[in-house]
């Protein structure tokens, strides 16, 4: 199985939005960009909503019928390890192996000189055309490099292997995420991660290293540009030579985690992609999941009476809802509207609250962390929440599919308004 080129996680915590995603992937390909959908959903959000691994194939496989879609697509078991893994083997053609809790933990000696000796030849590839970050790479740097990820990279041979004997090597595409890191890898670090995941057999199509800088849930890129801007760049020569030099898939390509909303970013991927003609996986999760709360607001007083109580019961159980996503949001709460004014806003209020657009003065980026996070209480509503998806298809459909489009595809692939 060869992931294409461009491909993007969608989340869709409740499956009802699949048919409006593919909606925005179809305008796309009517542009000229062929984009692959790649339906995400963690064990942590399958526990929170109630759901398992196969109600996300089963919704996915809907919304393909629903619009005809004839290219593929993909349903992803997000963020998984050896303890979960099982739970999606039947529904899952898309893995990505977590292995970001390993880093630093201490590989056995003999693995480490093991590395380090089949390794020592490569360090002359540095430096490496076109990387100024990083000038050499000694035998001390490989010692360092796997006594930091050795570990982790053996332990993602253990997923993939797991999987590959339950599925068959061809039917499935491995990602590997070490983005929840405490720090950015190195593009000598990325080059002998690689490296090793090729000892190790591993054949990642997609790998989603820690970048600088801070990539909150729902709101936009948190750090320096410029310093993004070099580190993508960098990512992707590292990336182009490891494919020449290991055994790696042709397709092996860089993914970018928590990556909606980070609309700062969008022109410097797009121009580095178009500069090395390099492929690209954009994960996106929540920012459907506040269409949905969008959508409902505009719908009028029914839906928005249910937006608005989903603040409140989030505000009112902020310290739980926050717990699982601690590191990943930033929310000051003194700047959080009070619910009670909140249940006298209309529907533009709101809406305008919660929408992505920076340039509005009503827009609260703490406000929209929240409501990003708050979707346990959605999904505590039970019936009647689904029934509210429903009955206010058409209007959250249409905020789900220009969200997608006109916020993230146009930026990412074309840069410019599409009529």
């Amino acid at each position: 199985m060869t992931l294409e080129k461009y491909s993007i996680g969608v989340g869709d915590r409740f499956g009802h939005q699949g048919a409006a995603q593919l909606r925005a992937l179809e305008q796309a390909d009517q542009h000229g960009v062929k984009i692959v959908p790649v339906w995400n959903k963690s064990f942590r959000e399958h526990t929170i909503v109630g759901t398992q691994p196969a109600d996300t194939r089963h919704a996915a496989n809907g919304a393909v019928k629903e619009r005809g879609w004839k290219n593929s697509y993909y349903v992803d078991a997000d963020h998984i390890g050896l303890k979960n893994v099982d739970l999606f083997l039947d529904s899952s053609n898309f893995f990505t192996l977590d292995v970001a809790d390993f880093i630093g933990k201490a590989a056995e000696e003999k693995d480490i000189e093991a590395f380090v000796g089949s390794m020592v030849k490569h360090t002359a590839a540095f430096p490496l055309s076109g990387v100024q970050t990083t000038t050499r790479v000694t035998e001390d740097d490989l010692y360092a490099i796997g006594r930091k990820y050795l570990f982790a990279v053996k332990e993602a041979g253990k997923i993939y292997r797991h999987i590959a004997e339950q599925k068959g090597e061809e039917n499935f595409v491995a990602e590997v995420s070490t983005d929840e890191a405490n720090e950015p890898q190195t593009p000598a670090q990325l080059f002998f991660i690689l490296a090793a995941l090729a000892e190790e057999g591993v054949r990642v199509q997609t790998i989603a290293p820690k970048f600088t800088g801070s990539f909150l849930k729902g709101i936009d890129y948190v750090g320096s540009v410029e310093k993004f801007t070099t580190e993508f760049e960098e990512d992707l020569l590292v990336i182009a030579h490891a494919i020449r030099t290991f055994d790696l898939p042709k397709n092996l390509k860089l993914s970018v985690h928590s990556g909606s909303d980070k609309f700062s970013l969008y022109p410097v991927i797009r121009r580095a992609m178009q500069k090395q003609n390099a492929g690209l996986h954009l994960k996106t999760a929540g920012t459907t999941w506040l269409e949905e709360l969008i959508g409902l607001a505009m719908s009028g007083p029914e839906g928005l009476r249910v937006a608005q109580e989903v603040y409140a019961a989030a505000y009112a159980r902020i310290d739980e809802l926050c717990k699982p996503y601690e590191t990943v949001i930033n929310i000051e709460r003194s700047k959080l509207p009070d619910p009670g004014k909140v249940r006298q806003w209309g529907s533009e209020e709101y809406a305008s609250a919660l929408r992505h657009t920076q340039s509005d003065p009503r827009y609260n980026l703490h406000f929209r962390q929240l409501l990003h996070v708050g979707y346990k209480v959605a999904a505590e509503m039970g019936g009647e929440y689904l029934r509210m998806l429903v009955k206010y298809r058409d209007v959250i459909g249409q905020n789900v599919t220009e969200n997608l489009f006109d916020r993230h595809l146009i930026p990412l692939f074309f840069g410019t308004k599409k009529a």
